[in-house]
């Protein structure tokens, strides 16, 4: 990580701050705004502290390591779409027919040696210091506590190493863990895990489950511990394809699992399958907080470390964050994986604004009528895209998928609600919207057709639609429509929510004339004029088979659900900074705050209300 650091000054710019900052909130809370910057960076933390228990640490942090395309590229080495030319290259490989075509092989062949990790003998550099059983203590650790209503510490971006009962299979995955105690870490792998799965095998079979946990070392890894790789395949084996050398891996010493030698920071131990404890809240990569839920407990038996080490960390919560440049170099690089079970896939966006599984763009050849229909449902028949909630499909006439302004004009040029599949399958068991966990709603759009003509008889404009709207339903305070140059303009309505979204779209049927797609959000925290975060707050809080209307008009209900919806489940808040830490951090220079900075990125609570009173 010395080597990283110093190549990161000079290839990121990474700008270092030794002000004494806590690691509860404080730094969090700084890397929280930076990335969020168009010309974001990297940033390292010399002096954390944690105050509520009087500690000092002489380990620094490093964080937004992923902090723009730029240096997302120059971690992988190449472009993103170059290593999918690879992929897509060795996909395409066939046996050789004559002694010319073996020749030519070879270098193919003889490069594909590096990809497969390679187990030393001796210990690694991330083996320098150990420290036993009996001394581990995780408060020496500078664990970040990023969000005010977290239940605690949590490290956020370990790679977790994990191992088949048999021994046949081993994984490399990213899972929070949250900071018990000294010696114990809550293991945050969701059901449909790699990892889910092997704690499966050693609880059936009454066995203790080794882990071993590492922070640092080549940032490749980190990236390599999110990929969707296919089930059974190891992490690292793409991490060899990519570097074009093989990971060098070292035992660790307390259980069997390998690791990559040059990590900073191991913790190893063992989980007791019969060893459940509440694991959160924590705020999450949605942008709001998951609830509290039984996890398996990590119990350490060892930390080693490199001398000096770094530790590493992220933030999660509402977007834009470094998982915006990493999502963007997983969809490059898989593409080439998903055109074998739709070889008419063109490309695919998953924008970091749909918080990536809540919503999928997809470009086709269509080939026949029902196509993009097929597609649909290969999509959620399919590896982690099973779990994408919201899927739009368009051909070869549409703009860039990264065109986002021109591609929404594209697609409400052909909306038809005929065209519009909802559905019910799984879902990830981090959506708070579906009625229960882990099943809900699917909500397919066909919009490869022809243009369509207009959905509404008249247009209106804001001030004397709102007025019109009021006189049936007065829990409208404001509206603003969007696209009305398309056959589908959007309005867009905040509700003080008195009675439930379904009852205020009825109340609001007689202007069905004016309305083609009415999509309704609280007046709470949101901001009608901002349509990243408006579309950020729909796609979390829709369940597609409850909460989208098809007839006489496409109304959707982004509100908040809660009793007045026959919603049962515990609702969870929006990530919101601490008030008193950004001010804090604005007088000492470390944050620039302006209230559109803070309206537009939802850093607080606010309520914001259109004023704009003109009829245009």
């Amino acid at each position: 990580m010395e080597d990283l650091i110093a190549w990161l000054k000079r290839e990121g710019g990474l700008r270092i701050i030794e002000e004494p900052l806590d690691v509860e909130l404080e730094i969090p809370h700084i890397a929280y705004l930076e990335v969020k910057k168009p010309d974001s960076r990297p940033l390292l933390f010399t002096r954390p502290v944690w105050r509520a228990e009087g500690i000092e640490y002489t380990m620094p942090v490093l964080m937004n390591l992923y902090a723009n395309r730029d240096l997302t590229q120059k971690i992988l080495g190449k472009a993103p779409d170059e290593v999918a030319e690879g992929i897509e290259e060795l996909m395409k490989l066939k046996p050789p027919k004559t002694f010319r075509e073996k020749l030519g092989m070879l270098p193919k062949l003889f490069s594909l040696k590096n990809v497969f990790p390679k187990r030393l003998k001796f210990r690694g550099e991330c083996q320098e210091i150990v420290i036993p059983k009996e001394e581990v203590d995780l408060d020496q650790l500078p664990i970040l506590k990023t969000w005010p209503e977290d239940g605690g510490r949590f490290i956020t971006m370990g790679h977790v190493y994990t191992r088949s009962l048999d021994g046949t299979m081993q994984n490399l995955g990213m899972y929070r863990l949250q900071q018990y105690d000294k010696k114990r870490l809550g293991m945050h792998w969701q059901i449909h895990k790699d990892a889910s799965h092997f704690f499966d095998q050693y609880r059936d079979a009454g066995e203790k489950m080794p882990v071993t946990v590492c922070l640092g070392g080549d940032p490749l890894y980190i990236w390599c511990g999110q990929a969707p790789m296919p089930h059974g395949m190891f992490e690292l084996l793409l991490y060899g394809f990519i570097r074009g050398q093989n990971a060098q891996l070292v035992r660790s010493l307390s259980n069997d699992i390998y690791i990559p030698r040059d990590v900073d920071i191991v913790i190893e131990g063992f989980v007791d399958p019969e060893a459940m404890e509440i694991e959160g809240p924590f705020g999450d990569h949605t942008g709001y907080y998951t609830l509290p839920e039984p996890f398996p407990v990590l119990e350490v038996e060892t930390i080693t470390m490199k001398k000096d080490p770094i530790f590493p960390a992220t933030v999660v919560g509402k977007p834009p964050l470094e998982d915006k440049y990493m999502g963007w170099a997983t969809e490059r690089i898989f593409l080439p994986l998903l055109k074998p079970m739709a070889p008419e896939l063109l490309d695919y966006k998953m924008p970091e604004n749909g918080v990536f599984h809540n919503l999928i763009i997809a470009k086709m050849q269509v080939r026949y009528k029902g196509h993009a229909q097929q597609f649909m449902h290969a999509f959620w028949g399919v590896g982690q895209m099973s779990f994408v909630k919201h899927a739009i499909f368009v051909d070869e006439s549409a703009p860039d998928l990264e065109e986002y302004e021109a591609l929404s004009r594209h697609i409400l040029q052909r909306l038809d609600s005929s065209k519009i599949l909802i559905t019910e399958g799984i879902v990830d068991q981090l959506d708070h919207a579906s009625p229960e966990t882990l099943v809900g709603g699917k909500l397919g759009i066909d919009a490869t057709g022809p243009v369509v003509s207009d959905r509404i008889e008249e247009r209106l404009g804001d001030r004397v639609f709102l007025e019109k709207m009021r006189s049936l339903a007065p829990e409208v305070l404001a509206l603003r429509q969007y696209f009305t140059d398309t056959p589908n303009p959007i309005a867009v309505v905040a509700v003080e929510k008195k009675r439930s979204a379904k009852e205020t779209i009825d109340a609001l049927m007689p202007l069905s004339r004016y309305i083609a797609i009415l999509i309704v959000v609280d007046a709470a925290n949101n901001d009608l004029e901002n349509p990243y975060m408006l579309l950020w707050r729909v796609v979390n809080n829709i369940d597609a088979r409850r909460d989208i209307l098809l007839d006489p008009f496409i109304a959707v209900d982004g509100t908040n659900k809660n009793a007045l919806d026959g919603y049962s489940r515990q609702w969870p808040g929006d990530t919101h900074c601490d008030a008193v830490t950004l001010e804090r951090l604005a007088e000492k220079g470390l944050v620039e705050l302006d209230s559109e900075w803070i309206v537009r990125w939802g850093l607080l609570p606010f309520r914001k209300e259109r004023t704009d009173e003109s009829d245009t």
